[in-house]
């Protein structure tokens, strides 16, 4: 068996020899697994290049270095599937179903006529996958080893599902909605990504079908022509090319919900899904307060630096950002970092903190954010075996000459 760090190591080495490791320092991955240095810089049609983590179905992360913005490009934006069967839906067949044993009124919509029946607004919301930085997991856990890039931030525009769903009728005895997509499977075994959420969550004011991503329809990899929102949730929910919703007046059994993206229960705070949670799990829901540097890599070499600017974003599921710390000798002194614009609290907030090293040598740089809510990042990830929710202190050394 090969091991995993010779392996690594190996690879790194490689890359450094084309001229590849260069580009992982400059794109900020080189500080997670190497983004696993094997990782492949490739473009999908309408995308910039982005990390492929696997073509079919295709799942590709953002360069952090594309995060040195309020709102990520839609051509920058990552990619996410389960499924590889994804059709290329056409504006004038789509149509949005509505049913559910606890809808009194069957419905169906067009795109065009939810533009025109409902009210239309516009949220800033990050868009994070749940599995972000699993491959920085040690030890290493199963499942995509996504470095940093799985996420993202953007402004979308579309009509709030409680609206939608009021014209169909809810009945008192409702307690989730389903929800489900286009894509499928390439065996017919394969079961379908269908999701479903609390029917509070489904009727809060801030959750969305989005047509518009960044003031542009939404791009083909990104759930065109119309995806859920759910601001402050990881992006499992948040189902792309939606075609069917779903009222229940029982809890949805389905695999992607009984069985996959569970956390164990007493690792995390609990309640906001009581419907789906045992003894032991519930599902992954709202994102953990986190932040990220956008602008320097792990071992990154500088030269006659008499000042240098550290800059990231940082989130949480909807408190807001209360403060960035950083730290330039490994977690002993902090700084309180600028924060800049806020656009909403489920947007990431851009901060920049500028420091000046007395003499040349080795900085350990990091960063931690506390929500509103008083609730700040750990030094250390909290296990768990699908590797989700991985939000501790990022860590990494540059060195000055």
């Amino acid at each position: 068996m090969v091991d995993r760090r010779d392996f690594i190591k190996k690879t790194a080495s490689s890359l450094a020899a084309l001229g590849g490791l260069a580009l992982l320092q400059r794109s900020g991955l080189a500080a997670a697994t190497r983004a696993e240095a094997s990782t492949i810089v490739d473009a999908l049609s309408g995308k910039e290049a982005l990390i492929k983590q696997t073509s079919r179905p295709p799942n590709y992360e953002t360069p952090t270095h594309y995060f040195d913005a309020p709102f990520t490009p839609n051509n920058q934006f990552f990619v996410r599937y389960h499924n590889a069967v994804i059709p290329e839906v056409k504006i004038g067949d789509w149509r949005l179903r509505i049913g559910g044993d606890a809808a009194r009124t069957p419905l169906e919509f067009s795109l065009d006529q939810l533009r025109k029946d409902f009210e239309q607004v516009e949220i800033a919301a990050l868009c994070l996958c749940s599995g972000n930085r699993r491959g920085l997991f040690e030890p290493p856990v199963p499942g995509l080893q996504w470095g940093f890039g799985a996420m993202g931030n953007a402004l979308w525009r579309g009509v709030r599902l409680k609206d939608v769903l009021a014209g169909a009728g809810i009945d008192k005895s409702a307690l989730e909605v389903s929800l489900a997509g286009a894509d499928s499977g390439v065996l017919p075994t394969t079961p379908n990504f269908v999701k479903s959420l609390p029917l509070a969550k489904a009727l809060d004011e801030n959750t969305l079908i989005a047509f518009e991503m960044n003031g542009e329809p939404l791009p083909h990899w990104n759930g065109f022509p119309a995806r859920l929102i759910i601001p402050g949730w990881t992006a499992t929910y948040w189902i792309k090319h939606l075609t069917a919703l779903n009222v229940l007046s029982k809890p949805f059994d389905g695999y992607w919900m009984k069985t996959a993206y569970r956390i164990p229960k007493d690792r995390f705070p609990s309640g906001q899904f009581s419907s789906q949670e045992t003894e032991t799990a519930m599902p992954i829901t709202e994102i953990l307060v986190n932040s990220l540097i956008t602008n320097l890599a792990d071992g990154q070499a500088m030269t006659n630096a008499k000042s240098i600017e550290i800059k990231g974003v940082a989130w949480d599921c909807g408190d807001g950002i209360a403060r960035v710390e950083v730290s330039t000798d490994g977690g002993v002194n902090w700084h309180q970092a600028a924060l800049k614009q806020d656009y909403g609290r489920f947007s990431w907030r851009q901060w920049r903190w500028v420091f000046e090293p007395k003499h040349p040598g080795q900085y350990r740089i990091m960063a931690r954010a506390t929500s509103h809510s008083g609730v700040s990042q750990p030094l250390e990830p909290i296990p768990n075996p699908s590797g989700y929710h991985h939000n501790a202190v990022q860590k990494i050394t540059i060195h000055l000459a």
